[in-house]
C-alpha cells in the first residue's frame, strides 16, 4: 500500500516515520510490525525492513508511526525521507501480545528503541485496569526510549544504562528483579535483542512469572515465505518446531523459546534429520496442537 509521509522527526538518536495508513491503524494491536519497503522504484534493496509500530492515531483517517535507527543503506534512506514523500508499507503483520483477561501487574522490559511497541501496550493495558511498571535500558540516556512517556504512563519507571547515564548502571535486566518484587508482577512483557529476552525469561522463571517477549529478528519478507526469521520454540505438545517470527511472532511465550539454540535447527526438532516421532505424535505435527 502507498502511504504518503506525513512527518519525520528525530528521537534522541533515533528516527521516527509517521505515514498515512488508516488500513493497518484500523486492524493493529500492539506487538504487531509493518515492513517497509525501501531505496524506490528502482533500488536493487528487495527485501523490506520490518518496524514495530509506536503509536496509531485517527488523525487523516488513521496514522502510523514507526521508530528505528540508521544501520544501512535502507533505513539510511528511509532517514532522508520527507513529508508527501509515498512509502510502501504493509501492514498490520504479525501476532500480537496477549492481553490479560482481568486487572494483573505488568511489567514492561525493553531495550533501546525496541521499547517501542512498549508503549500502545501499556495504554491498552492501563484501559483494562491493569498497573503497569517500566524497565527501560540502553547504552546511554540517549538511547533509551520512552524515558518521558513512561514517567508519565507507568505507575513506575526504571531505568539502567551501561554507562550510568541515566538510572542505574548495568543492563536493563539488572534492574528487573527488584521492580518485580515491588510490583508484585503477574506477567512481565518484554522486548529487545534475543540475548536480553533470554535473560528476562529466565528472571521471570525464577519468580514464576509468565514472560510475554517480541522478538527484534531480521525479516526479510515481513510475511512467512523467505524463512529467514525463524526460532526454535517448543509448543504445547512438547516438540520443538522452527517458527517464523514474522507470522508465527514476532510475540512469543518467552519459556518456549529455545534460545540456547537459536541460530541452529536442534535435532530433535520437528522434520529435523535427528527427529523421531512419538507414538503419540501423529496427530500433532501441526503449529499450535
Amino acid at each position: 500500500m502507498r502511504s504518503p509521509v506525513l512527518t519525520v522527526r528525530r528521537v534522541d538518536t533515533y528516527h521516527a516515520i509517521t505515514v498515512v495508513a488508516p488500513g493497518v491503524a484500523e486492524r493493529f494491536r500492539a506487538g504487531q510490525f509493518v515492513a517497509v519497503a525501501v531505496g524506490g522504484d528502482t533500488s536493487s534493496m528487495l527485501a523490506r525492513r520490518a518496524f514495530f509500530i509506536h503509536d496509531v492515531k485517527p488523525d487523516y483517517g488513521g496514522t502510523v508511526e514507526f521508530v528505528f535507527e540508521v544501520r544501512g543503506r535502507g533505513t539510511s534512506w528511509l532517514s532522508e525521507c520527507r513529508s508527501r514523500d509515498l512509502l510502501d508499507v504493509t501492514g498490520p503483520l504479525g501476532r500480537p501480545f496477549p492481553l490479560p483477561r482481568d486487572p494483573v501487574n505488568c511489567v514492561l522490559v525493553g531495550d533501546g528503541h525496541g521499547a517501542s511497541p512498549l508503549f500502545p501496550l501499556a495504554h491498552t493495558l492501563r484501559r483494562r485496569g491493569c498497573r503497569v511498571d517500566f524497565v527501560l535500558g540502553a547504552a546511554g540516556a540517549q538511547r533509551v526510549f520512552g524515558a518521558l512517556a513512561a514517567r508519565r504512563v507507568g505507575e513506575t519507571a526504571t531505568f539502567a544504562t551501561r554507562d550510568g547515564s541515566l538510572g542505574l548502571r548495568g543492563r536493563v535486566t539488572d534492574a528487573l528483579p527488584q521492580v518485580i518484587e515491588d510490583a508484585r508482577a503477574d506477567v512481565v512483557y518484554g522486548v529487545g535483542p534475543l540475548p536480553v529476552l533470554r535473560t528476562v525469561t529466565a528472571i521471570a522463571a525464577k519468580y514464576g512469572v509468565p514472560a510475554q517477549v517480541a522478538v527484534e529478528e531480521r525479516m526479510a519478507c515481513g510475511i512467512g515465505l523467505c524463512m529467514t526469521c525463524v526460532l526454535p520454540v517448543v509448543g504445547d505438545d512438547g516438540v520443538t518446531r522452527m517458527l517464523r517470527s514474522c507470522v508465527d511472532g514476532p510475540v512469543f511465550r518467552g519459556e518456549q523459546v529455545r534460545f540456547d539454540d537459536v541460530g541452529t535447527i536442534p535435532f530433535d526438532a520437528l522434520g529435523a534429520p535427528g527427529w523421531k516421532a512419538r507414538p503419540d505424535d501423529s496427530a500433532s505435527t501441526e503449529i499450535g496442537q
